[in-house]
């Protein structure tokens, strides 16, 4: 099923929600390594690369919240405070991945170096050139990275103790497959 139904996940959400994890790990790897080493024609390929995927995760959240409202994923099994909690999870782990990579886009055009798509196109400037805000910039997302980090260590926590009471909700986003409502 391509689309989601009141039980399912479908195709496009689990393709889009299992790419954009793989990215952001990568993302988050590549970071750490570009984060520890100066720049210089020898690496200056891991830059690019982090930004092209940075870009590529921005794009691909635009289309997950817009797939969202076009087919809207199934309700959460049981209710409550978790039903809460993992609803306001969801929507901060959102804004996340579409602020961390417009706050590195940002900090990359504060530098005044142009920013190239995977080698070949260049994305324009969305700040001004200025020391000040590449320093702010590169430091606000760093730290909305560290959130995005805890958010989503609570995120993989919590659907791991749902499988494990048996809900089957990690089945249905990994399989597409429908499970019984508790």
């Amino acid at each position: 099923m391509i689309r989601n139904t009141p039980e399912t996940f479908g195709l496009v959400t689990r393709l889009l929600h299992w790419g954009i994890a793989g990215l952001v790990v990568v993302q988050v790897s590549l970071g750490l390594r570009i984060g520890d080493m100066q720049p210089g024609l020898s690496n200056l390929w891991l830059y690019g690369l982090h930004k092209s995927l940075g870009v590529t995760v921005l794009a691909l959240m635009t289309a997950r919240i817009l797939w969202h409202l076009a087919s809207p994923p199934p309700k959460p099994v049981g209710g409550g405070w978790q039903a809460t909690l993992a609803r306001v999870t969801h929507g901060t782990i959102y804004a996340l991945l579409l602020a961390i990579p417009l706050t590195g886009w940002a900090a990359s055009s504060a530098t005044g170096i142009d920013t190239l798509l995977f080698d070949r196109w260049t994305i324009p400037p969305i700040a001004p050139v200025s020391p000040v805000w590449e320093t702010r910039l590169f430091a606000l997302h760093d730290l909305l990275t560290k959130l995005l980090l805890a958010l989503l260590a609570l995120h993989a926590g919590a659907a791991l103790k749902r499988e494990m009471d048996g809900d089957g909700t990690l089945r249905r986003m990994v399989t597409g497959r429908r499970t019984p409502r508790r």
